[in-house]
């Protein structure tokens, strides 16, 4: 196969992609939406590796728009950062399996602290769904 297909064939892929997500955006994506425009805090996003690097972006992308944010890796919360979350803010956290130990590890503190958590997942049946305001499924 030559460089023109490989080309081809990813553009394929990211295509389907926009396609599949095209058809999971439901309800909930406005209620993110909301959740965001009703935020009084900062949108606090974290993530663990490849989620964990998107999500940094994504908290520089909103803070070079306006909002107050930043990237809170997980581990980091876990000893000690989360003094820098309150009720007033919003999480926003990646997870593709939403599985990972640590952002669950997580969840009992942020739920003390009273803040809103907004998920984005490959994964509506997983503890960090469960465990979450807002849900909104990405296809992988």
């Amino acid at each position: 196969m030559g460089h023109q297909e490989d080309i081809q064939r990813v553009i394929a892929i990211e295509s389907q992609t926009l396609q599949d997500l095209h058809q999971a955006v439901d309800d909930a994506y406005a209620q993110a939406v909301e959740l965001m425009l009703r935020c009084r805090g900062r949108v606090i996003v974290t993530g663990m590796g490849k989620s964990g690097h998107i999500g940094a972006k994504i908290a520089a992308t909103l803070a070079s728009t306006g909002t107050k944010s930043f990237f809170l890796h997980p581990s980091e919360g876990l000893h000690g950062d989360l003094g820098m979350v309150s009720a007033d803010d919003l999480i926003l956290m990646l997870s593709k399996s939403g599985e990972s130990d640590e952002m669950i590890a997580l969840i009992p503190s942020l739920k003390k602290i009273g803040c809103k958590l907004l998920l984005i997942t490959g994964n509506l049946d997983s503890t960090l769904a469960q465990n979450s305001h807002c849900r909104l499924f990405t296809p992988i």
